[in-house]
């Protein structure tokens, strides 16, 4: 047996095979495993980790500023770059029929994925 194999149950990961029937599974209630949305969800994920690294590059560019790395020239560049991310990651949420908000994972135990915009 694999270390693979003797994790799934563990983790409830496999999928169920014939016959077995897992009614309620937090993890397949969390990852909205409809064959209809697949899709969907896969784009979700997709726009879901681009955003994940835009906020990364946003916090890394407002430490340089405040740190005062970067010439007014490159803050001027860069705050430009950040503001077209962003307003190019609300358009493709749009046109996917999802918010920004829509993004936010909810990781169980650990909290969202995203840091809430509002403050907490």
């Amino acid at each position: 047996m694999t270390p693979h194999q003797a994790a799934e149950p563990a983790f409830g990961l496999a999928p169920a095979r014939a016959g077995e029937h897992r009614p309620g599974s937090a993890a397949a209630q969390r990852l909205g495993t409809d064959p209809d949305t697949v899709e969907r969800d896969l784009i979700k994920l997709v726009l879901t980790l681009v955003e994940l690294l835009r906020q990364l590059m946003e916090r890394s560019a407002l430490h340089r500023v405040d740190q005062g790395d970067l010439s007014e020239e490159q803050e001027e560049r860069i705050g430009l770059t950040l503001l077209t991310l962003q307003d190019r990651m609300s358009d493709l949420c749009a046109q996917h029929g999802l918010t920004l908000a829509d993004l936010n994972l909810d990781l169980g135990p650990l909290g969202s994925l995203l840091p809430r915009n509002d403050g907490a």
